[in-house]
């Protein structure tokens, strides 16, 4: 199993956790060393997309991609090979995998400071999809009305 840090608590990979900053506890805890924490984006269902995608994945692939959004979140701003910007404001973590296969995270960074994830895939083209951009986008502006 890996750990991973989401909402400001530590937790296992496919569990759902419980924000502390929502709870009430200070925002700095969310933080903890980290210069933007990673979220992830939640529907108004509740459904978590990267979550669900990441849960689907070898237990390998989900420790290559978790250790380079974690050098994100550490070593924010970054730049390639491990991140990239694609343009209005969404970045992608780039993650290679064993067979030939890339992995990609989309983002992008809200006004709390945080790192939201929004999309995530298997790269099978050389360019991004339009397709996968446009629903990074999408989940994006409904990130920052929730906002609000």
């Amino acid at each position: 199993m890996r750990l991973c840090t989401v909402y400001g608590t530590v937790g296992f990979v496919g569990k759902r956790l419980k924000s502390q900053t929502m709870a009430g506890q200070p925002e700095e805890l969310e933080r903890q060393g980290k210069r933007v924490p990673a979220i992830f984006y939640r529907t108004a269902a509740g459904g978590e997309p990267v979550r669900e995608w990441l849960k689907g994945l070898l237990a390998e692939n989900r420790k290559r991609i978790g250790e380079d959004i974690k050098t994100v979140e550490f070593g924010w701003p970054i730049g390639m090979p491990v991140c990239r910007p694609l343009g209005d404001g969404i970045y992608e973590v780039r993650t290679s995998l064993g067979q030939n296969r890339i992995a990609r995270v989309l983002f992008y960074i809200d006004r709390r400071g945080r790192m939201v994830l929004l999309h995530g895939f298997i790269k099978k083209t050389q360019k991004t999809p339009r397709e996968d951009l446009d629903l990074a986008k999408s989940n994006k502006a409904k990130h920052q009305r929730g906002l609000r």
